[in-house]
C-alpha cells in the first residue's frame, strides 16, 4: 500500500475520518487483551504502533546476531506478509519464494532459522521443537497469540507517528500510549524529525540508532538507477545519496510491490537510457524471480547504535530472567 498523504497532515480528510479511530482503538484493545501462550523460551518482539515499514526487519536481523553472541539459538518468527503461506512453515530460501512466504521472511531466513505462521504460538512451538532457545518476532506487537518477554516499539524518526491519528484517519494501529505500555523500550531509528519521543511515556527507555548503508559489492564509480517498493522509498534513496552513490534516477513503488514483467523491462530500459545500472533493496530483490535478478545490484542497511551497551543489557537481562 501507499501511505495516504493526509496521514502525515492533520487536515480536513483526517478530521472527517477521525471519529472512526475510536473503533480502531476499541478493536485493537479487545484483540490484545486475549490470552496468549507463554513459551518456555524468551520471546523478543520488534513491533510498531503504525502500519507500514519502520525498520522492524532491520532490527530483527540485528537482534538475531546479538542473541547468538550471547549464547542463545534464536529463530525468527513472522506472519509472512505478502505471502500465501499460513504455516507454520520453516522458510527455505532455495525452495520458497516471496509469493509464498513474503520478502521479509526470505531476508531473515538468510540470517537465522525462520518460521512463517499466521498462528504465532503454533510457529513458536515448531521453532522450539527445532531447537530454538529464543524467538525474535518481526512485527506482532498487536498479535496476542504469543506472550512477549521483551517488546521493542520501533519508530522511524523520519515519519514518527504521522498525524497522530488512528486508522483510517492516520497510520496508528492503536494509541501510542497503549503500544508503549506493552514495550520494554522504544527504538528510534534516525533523527526524531516529528517529535515522536514527546508522545511516549517519560519513563519508557529510548534506544537510538541510525541506518548505515551497506555498499559492499557496489562500484562507487558507476551511476545507478535506484528503485524500491518499501514503506518509505525516499529513505532508501536519501541513504544512497548520503553514502556517496551517484543516482541517475529513482522510481518508487508501494510497499511489498510485486513487480510485473512489464515493470521490470521498463526499469531496465530507464536505466539503460541513462547509462546506469539498476540498484534496489534486498527486500525488493527477494520479490523478483531468481532469473530476473541478474544485473541488479542491492544495497542493504544496518543499525549503528548510540548506546550499544544499553541494548545488550536489555537482551541479556531478558535472557537471564527466563533461564
Amino acid at each position: 500500500m501507499r501511505v495516504p498523504r493526509f496521514w502525515t497532515e492533520d487536515g480536513l480528510a483526517a478530521g472527517l475520518l477521525s471519529p472512526l479511530g475510536s473503533i480502531t482503538a476499541a478493536l485493537t484493545a479487545r484483540r490484545v487483551s486475549r490470552p496468549g501462550w507463554q513459551a518456555p523460551v524468551p520471546v523478543f518482539c520488534c513491533g510498531n504502533a503504525t502500519v507500514g515499514g519502520s525498520g522492524k526487519t532491520t532490527l530483527a536481523l540485528d537482534l538475531l546476531a546479538r542473541l547468538r553472541t550471547l549464547g542463545a539459538v534464536p529463530h525468527a518468527l513472522l506472519r509472512g506478509y505478502g505471502g500465501t503461506e499460513r504455516g507454520p512453515l520453516r522458510v527455505e530460501p532455495g525452495q520458497h519464494d516471496a509469493a509464498r512466504v513474503g520478502d521479509e521472511a526470505l531476508l531473515l531466513a538468510a540470517a537465522a532459522p525462520t518460521w512463517v505462521a499466521r498462528d504465532r504460538s503454533a510457529g513458536a512451538r515448531e521453532a522450539i521443537a527445532a531447537g530454538a532457545t529464543a524467538i525474535v518476532m518481526d512485527d506482532g506487537l498487536q498479535n496476542p497469540g504469543l506472550l512477549k518477554d521483551c517488546s521493542l516499539l520501533v519508530i522511524d524518526g523520519g515519519f514518527g507517528f504521522g498525524n497522530g491519528r488512528l486508522l483510517p484517519a492516520g497510520p496508528l494501529r492503536e494509541p501510542v500510549a497503549a503500544a508503549a505500555a506493552r514495550a520494554a523500550a522504544a527504538v528510534l531509528i534516525g533523527e526524531d524529525l516529528h517529535g515522536a519521543i514527546s508522545a511516549l511515556p517519560p519513563e519508557l527507555p529510548v534506544l537510538r540508532a541510525d541506518l548505515v548503508q551497506d555498499l559492499r559489492g557496489l562500484d562507487l564509480t558507476s551511476r545507478y538507477f535506484a528503485f524500491a517498493g518499501i514503506g518509505r522509498p525516499d529513505k532508501f534513496f536519501d541513504g544512497l545519496y548520503r553514502a556517496g552513490v551517484t543516482l541517475a534516477g529513482t522510481r518508487a513503488f508501494a510497499d511489498h510491490h510485486p513487480y510485473t514483467d512489464a515493470e521490470r523491462a521498463a526499469l531496465h530500459a530507464a536505466a539503460a537510457a541513462l547509462g546506469a545500472g539498476l540498484l534496489t533493496t534486498p527486500k525488493d530483490l527477494a520479490r523478483l524471480p531468481v532469473a530476473a535478478r541478474a544485473g541488479i545490484a542491492a544495497a542493504g542497511v544496518a543499525l549503528a547504535w548510540a548506546d550499544e551497551a544499553a541494548l545488550e543489557r536489555l537482551l541479556r537481562s531478558t535472557l537471564q530472567d527466563r533461564t
